[in-house]
């Protein structure tokens, strides 16, 4: 089924770089979804870590740790950076922060010695039991400027999004052109 385009509207389609071609079309950055993404991912997960933080001391990286490990399962790092969309870095430090804090337990793994197991122990299990219940009332409460039937919608939407995503990030990256420098004005 071929995708749906969104037409320019005319002032997008007449706005121009004024030291580019006339035919490079503008970015309007507060219309771009993967801005707009971005900064709602960013407003929800701060919002919802100034719960947490001051109270638990833990950082965003960190409840995402626990919460990817909450429901008892043990993960090496790289699978948690994969299922959290982490940078490999970051999950690293925060897994440097909760084994100084008493938050996980790394074990080798019985098939792979080389490939450590994390495990959240009792007291990051009681910081996640108490911060479920803060997120999903805060899920809500975000999620109440939606009906019913439009919050089953933005799941729909947001499932296939990721798996188009998904689905474009496999793909080779394709070879930039060779953009010509626009010409300097001497004035």
């Amino acid at each position: 089924m071929p995708s749906a385009r969104r037409p320019r509207s005319a002032s997008s389609a007449s706005s121009k770089s004024a030291s580019g071609p006339a035919d490079r079309p503008a970015l309007h950055l507060t219309r771009f979804l993967p801005y707009r993404l971005s900064v709602l991912a960013n407003t929800v997960s701060h919002t919802l870590a100034k719960l947490y933080e001051k109270r638990f001391g833990i950082t965003i990286p960190e409840w995402r740790i626990i919460a990817v490990l909450g429901g008892g399962e043990t993960m090496s790092a790289g699978e948690i950076a994969q299922r959290t969309a982490m940078d490999k870095v970051q999950v690293s430090r925060a897994i440097s922060r909760m084994l100084e804090s008493a938050l996980i337990i790394r074990e080798s793994g019985d098939t792979d010695r080389r490939k450590a197991l994390l495990t959240l122990t009792p007291k990051a299990l009681a910081i996640y039991a108490e911060i479920v219940p803060m997120a999903l009332t805060y899920e809500e409460e975000v999620t109440d400027a939606l009906s019913i039937d439009e919050r089953a919608q933005l799941d729909t939407l947001l499932s296939r999004l990721q798996a188009r995503a998904d689905q474009l990030a496999a793909r080779p990256a394709p070879i930039a052109p060779k953009m010509e420098a626009a010409p300097v004005r001497e004035d």
